[in-house]
């Protein structure tokens, strides 16, 4: 953060919410995988599928395990579920969560999984063997290696995140330095997010600190897996990202102040645009 970042502004709206002709039909708008959730957690893939449907994505399917599967799909018929049999992602799920991938344009991991030795394998296993575009979210964060990263990947850690998978502090020069030597994208959470492929950088203003409380971050992955499915550039899709979710925290923290929950931040999605 040493240096000054050119600083995402709304103009990044008209980059990725192109208008839509009177003629536009299903699946258009991208189809986005949600792959997460645990016997404990169900809540993370659940606000990646709200997320990603509140910024026009035409289809959102989640794979969790079961109990969280099931929760989700009790929560409201926009959602679709697969529920995988156990109480955390493991291997023996892999090849089902490869056959869902190949139907879908995009896809967002890690929410809510777990650090579980057969489910850091699992995820790893599976993220080897897809080419579509990605966004490392959370528990993913804490899976993956540097090695495993590709060029389609948006990664969102927060600071501490990002030193666990680097070794690095967060400063921007190391942040850019790992983004440009993986060739990714990296959107690091902080109170001025930062956004990077290595060659070009943005700050996001946007946000404030009633975001702390749980399941912003999620929402900003499902947003960002939303974008990626619609067909905008990783950098594009994590800029408008931060972004929009910033945004809408920002209308929210208004009203809510300490009483802001997640939930709530979906609900000023559309005041955004």
């Amino acid at each position: 953060m040493e240096q000054s970042s050119a600083v995402v502004t709304r103009d990044i709206l008209k980059k990725v919410f192109l208008k839509r002709k009177v003629d536009a039909h299903k699946y258009q708008f991208g189809s986005l995988l949600v792959i997460g959730g645990s016997k404990l957690y169900h809540g993370s893939p659940l606000f990646n599928a709200l997320g990603a449907y509140k910024t026009g994505v035409d289809l959102v399917t989640v794979i969790a395990p079961e109990r969280a599967a099931n929760i989700i799909a009790s929560y409201g018929p926009d959602l679709i579920t697969y529920p995988l049999k156990g109480d955390c992602i493991e291997e023996k799920h892999v090849k089902i969560m490869e056959k869902f991938a190949e139907k879908c344009d995009a896809i967002v991991i890690g929410g809510g999984t777990g650090r579980q030795t057969k489910t850091k394998e699992a995820v790893r296993k599976f993220l080897k063997k897809i080419k579509k575009p990605v966004v490392l979210d959370a528990d993913a964060l804490h899976v993956i290696r540097p090695s495993d990263i590709r060029k389609n990947f948006v990664l969102t850690p927060h600071t501490e995140e990002f030193k666990t998978l680097s070794g690095l502090n967060a400063t921007r020069k190391n942040i850019e330095k790992f983004a440009r030597k993986h060739n990714c994208v990296i959107l690091l959470t902080h109170s001025k997010d930062i956004i990077t492929n290595g060659k070009e950088t943005f700050e996001n203003w946007t946000g404030n600190p009633y975001m702390t409380v749980g399941g912003t971050g999620d929402i900003l992955a499902g947003i960002c897996g939303s974008l990626l499915a619609q067909g905008a550039s990783p950098m594009n899709a994590a800029c408008a990202a931060a972004y929009v979710n910033g945004m809408a925290g920002d209308l929210a923290a208004k009203v809510k102040k300490q009483a802001l929950m997640a939930s709530d931040i979906l609900g000023y999605i559309e005041k955004v645009f």
